[in-house]
């Protein structure tokens, strides 16, 4: 049986984080319902979501969807709303990440829907969280970066910092897949359940924790240092055979610098004295870095992370999507599964980021078409008819 069997989730989310963090529940085997309608579908399902065409767009889609039903409601109807209700009285866990207010003007707010399940899970997951004078603000992924701090530690020493974008909704995702399953944890120990207020911005602050720390203690504000250490030396990304082909290498002590130096040749520069301690390396380490370019631009990525790893150096090569795809590590563990799609036939997605042996995740079936699952979801949870449905279907309630 898989961790969360019998858990029942219905997923108001769309775009990036909520999605994420929806889909991470269903491959751990909550029943998790997509709630869209035709008034307001994921934005991934549309054009507007400016990715360049439209099978990159729903690509997108399928890659934060897969495992999930879907049903059209119409929250701004009363009928909508109702069948809404009845869902939450049979179902675990209710997931938004609409600007805050937004679920309480459909009469959904975690207030209204306790009254209908006491124990209901509630998250909500927005820019600014719930309170505060910046709580109405809209936020999209392209802000998580700068206001939460993280984005000032981002780029290089030289230049602005960097957009974090995308990579911003995944974690937060992640936090509130976590803050879920601490609440689910919580209501099998108490039988209560409760509302989860989430901040984008505040989770990607929650992980610079040592750049705030560094601040408070000693007064000193981190800044970017692009692929640079605070205390390692060398530690960056040097270029190598081929266009755009790239080795990460990083040398943490004297031991591990010796054996770099014997890995790639001891050439003559290595024996300089300024390289000759961890300080002197991190003083001089603009010169270093164009020595061992030297090195790593006659190599090849693949070859040159062989030779270094094997020496004891942490070195790896600056993987393209395609790379991932094809490197022998990343296909023993499975990284990418092969689903078959109605839409746009078979394409790969991640699969689940963790391996179980007792209850293993798995991806149950590919992202849902708009509405697909409506019938099913209401006849078999609600005891509707095919009838009733149609009506409401008239009626705009089903939209």
């Amino acid at each position: 049986m898989e961790p969360l069997s019998g858990i029942r989730i219905l997923d108001l989310t769309w775009v990036m984080a909520g999605p994420r963090a929806t889909q991470l529940l269903a491959f751990l085997g909550a029943e998790c319902i997509k709630v869209e309608s035709q008034l307001s579908p994921d934005l991934f399902r549309t054009d507007s979501a400016s990715l360049g065409n439209k099978r990159g767009i729903y690509l997108a889609f399928s890659s934060m969807n897969a495992g999930k039903l879907s049903i059209q409601l119409n929250l701004t109807h009363p009928g909508g709303v109702g069948l809404f209700r009845q869902l939450v009285t049979i179902s675990d866990v209710v997931v938004d990440n609409f600007t805050p207010g937004t679920m309480a003007k459909f009469g959904l707010g975690y207030d209204d829907l306790k009254v209908f399940n006491p124990s209901i899970i509630v998250a909500s997951l927005s820019s600014h969280g719930a309170s505060g004078p910046e709580r109405d603000y809209k936020g999209y992924a392209v802000q998580f970066g700068p206001l939460s701090g993280m984005s000032e530690l981002v780029g290089y020493s030289d230049g602005p910092p960097e957009e974090i974008r995308s990579g911003a909704d995944i974690r937060t995702g992640v936090w509130t897949a976590f803050a879920i399953l601490a609440a689910l944890n919580y209501r099998q120990k108490t039988g209560k359940g409760q509302f989860i207020d989430i901040s984008a911005r505040e989770c990607l602050t929650c992980q610079i924790g040592d750049s705030l720390m560094e601040f408070t203690m000693n007064g000193r504000v981190p800044t970017r240092m692009g692929n640079r250490d605070s205390f390692m030396a060398p530690h960056n990304c040097y270029p190598c055979k081929g266009n755009d082909s790239w080795l990460s290498v990083a040398v943490g002590n004297d031991e591990e610098w010796t054996a770099f130096c014997k890995a790639i040749g001891s050439p003559t520069w290595s024996c300089e004295s300024k390289f000759a301690s961890q300080d002197s390396r991190w003083q001089n380490q603009d010169e270093l870095d164009k020595y061992i370019a030297t090195w790593t631009v006659n190599q090849v990525s693949s070859e040159a992370m062989h030779i270094l790893q094997g020496a004891g150096i942490a070195a790896v090569p600056s993987f393209s999507n395609k790379d991932l795809s094809q490197d022998p590590h990343c296909k023993e563990r499975n990284l990418f599964e092969e689903i078959e799609d109605p839409r746009m036939g078979k394409h790969a997605i991640l699969s689940p980021p963790w391996k179980l042996s007792g209850t293993p995740a798995v991806i149950v079936r590919p992202a849902p078409g708009l509405g697909e699952h409506t019938e099913h979801v209401l006849c078999k949870l609600l005891g509707i008819s095919v009838d009733e449905i149609r009506i409401l279907e008239q009626e705009k309630a089903i939209y």
